[in-house]
């Protein structure tokens, strides 16, 4: 889907405010609140953007997130695909260097980000290797970097 310079506008608005109501972002905009409304609604459908709530995993009883380094072996994409299945995983991303694929990973504690390495991800058909990097501190968690 191509942008174009309203469209990358709303979505900016967006990402500083999620919540922001159709009206305020029309005024911004100069459209009507319908035309926002649909063109918001396209680029939730189109896969371009999502409103969600963000949350601090530490106050909701999460008390575990990693980033998980995968090496693969065979066909790397069904690795990836099985891998997005894992309810713990929110985030997958192909690589190049020395992992072919992260994972960040939202666990309860030590004890479930341990069963979910060595029982379902090294066990997995085509994962040669994990190496886990324990997050001791969020330092910084923004998702608005705009439009180009």
């Amino acid at each position: 889907m191509r942008l174009d310079d309203v469209a990358k506008r709303i979505v900016e608005i967006l990402q500083r405010d999620g919540r922001r109501s159709y009206a305020a972002i029309a005024k911004d905009v100069g459209l009507s609140e319908a035309a926002v409304r649909t063109r918001v609604q396209r680029l939730l459908d189109a896969g371009v953007m999502q409103i969600v709530a963000v949350t601090d995993p530490l106050q909701l009883g999460f008390r575990r997130q990693a980033m998980i380094g995968v090496r693969t072996e065979g066909d790397l994409l069904a690795v990836a695909d099985k891998l997005t299945e894992l309810p713990e995983i929110h985030y997958v991303v192909t690589t190049a260097g020395t992992f072919d694929l992260l994972c960040e990973v939202v666990c309860e504690d030590d004890d479930h980000l341990l069963e979910l390495i060595t029982q379902r991800m090294r066990g997995m058909s085509g994962v040669v290797s994990t190496e886990t990097f324990v997050y001791l501190k969020l330092n910084k968690q923004h998702y608005d970097w705009g439009t180009r």
